[in-house]
């Protein structure tokens, strides 16, 4: 990213796109990583590890671990708290695209 402000802009679309994967069924770090590529984003898994992290300290997820071949993967899923904030970004990011393309 060029500069911060992109950047932030970036950061917050990301932390939707997890709210909304996190409500339709649980998510773990490696297979989001390669749905935020389908989207062009290109994300290093020490900047998304710390957002599902936060997401989760913040009450807007919550994780539990599974034995998946052998190994512990962390499993995040959405929170009521997070449905609500999911739910106001939706509807102020349909007003603000709306604005933006007519």
């Amino acid at each position: 990213m060029s500069d911060k402000l992109t950047w932030d802009l970036f950061m917050g679309f990301i932390k939707i796109h997890i709210l909304h994967h996190a409500s339709k069924a649980p998510i773990f770090g490696q297979e989001f990583r390669a749905e935020l590529g389908r989207h062009g984003y290109v994300v290093s898994y020490g900047t998304l590890y710390p957002i599902f992290h936060w997401l989760e300290k913040e009450g807007y997820l919550i994780s539990n671990e599974e034995i998946v071949e052998g190994k512990i993967r962390k499993y995040y899923s959405i929170t009521r708290k997070g449905n609500l904030v999911l739910e106001n970004s939706k509807e102020k990011a349909n007003e603000l695209t709306l604005e933006l393309f007519k």
